[in-house]
């Protein structure tokens, strides 16, 4: 260890400044590849670099006329968003009880059902979204079923998660007693991590909202829909009312999720 001019210690690490210039290099390597993997051309990109400025321009144009078509497809998103997220809840919650290692009836079945979940996470939901469009067609319920899939995963993990994190003194002494695991799960893991589960559902509704506005651009309805097809019609006006409606309510949810999460002490 060396001192400094004002007298403190000066903590030097090689190990730790090695992986840095390792982890910088590597960063700018693949930078470098994949930029020219891309093949950009750079002049015709910065030639109209000044034509987002004019989007930008014709988006903040509100277009009020037939804003019952903007306000029906939010609510679609909106209707999406709250059906997946009670559904992908409710399955997630019964089989997160199964794979929490300190409740789960097998260690096997609780390793075989992570690794299923691992993978349906590993899964973009937009794809689950396309693959649910190919047999249901064009409308919101392929965007409920695709977003249930993937959130589904998430939540699954999360909760087990929040169930082995119960210390297992608890349930040991309710296994003494002659409890079996259904009044186990009830009585002591549901309540010990409800806090936890709240959180995680309301982080997944905020995101299962932001998905359900992108999805509709692939043919899933809703408020995403619109918007593609505004902009594609060179409807900007509708487009950027759309857009902000969006930013509103997302904001919105974002505020009172944090409000929860203080009354809460999360």
């Amino acid at each position: 260890m060396m001192q400094n001019r004002s007298g403190k210690i000066r903590i030097n690490n090689p190990a730790f400044n090695r992986s840095i210039h390792v982890f910088l290099w590597i960063a700018a390597i693949l930078s470098i590849v994949s930029i020219i993997s891309l093949q950009i051309d750079w002049i015709k990109l910065a030639s109209r670099v000044g034509k987002l400025a004019s989007v930008f321009t014709d988006l903040s144009k509100l277009n009020f006329a037939n804003i019952e078509l903007v306000l029906f497809g939010f609510a679609d998103s909106v209707t999406v968003t709250i059906l997946a997220t009670v559904y992908s809840l409710l399955l997630g919650l019964v089989m997160a009880a199964f794979m929490a290692k300190n409740i789960t009836l097998s260690k096997k079945l609780a390793a075989a059902m992570s690794a299923f979940f691992s993978f349906l996470r590993a899964v973009p939901t937009p794809v689950w979204v396309l693959l649910a469009l190919v047999s249901l067609g064009f409308g919101p319920a392929p965007g409920v079923v695709g977003l249930s899939v993937h959130a589904t995963s998430f939540f699954a993990r999360a909760f087990a998660q929040s169930f082995e994190e119960v210390p297992q003194e608890i349930i040991e002494a309710l296994q003494a007693a002659g409890a079996n695991r259904i009044q186990i799960f009830f009585s002591a893991v549901l309540p010990a991590s409800i806090t936890a589960l709240i959180a995680w559902g309301a982080l997944r509704f905020e995101h299962n909202f932001s998905e359900s506005a992108i999805l509709g651009m692939v043919g899933a309805g809703g408020i995403g829909y619109l918007i593609a097809a505004s902009i594609s019609g060179y409807n900007f006006g509708r487009a950027g009312l759309a857009i902000l409606l969006v930013f509103l309510f997302a904001y919105t949810l974002e505020l009172t999720f944090v409000a929860i999460k203080r009354r809460m002490k999360i």
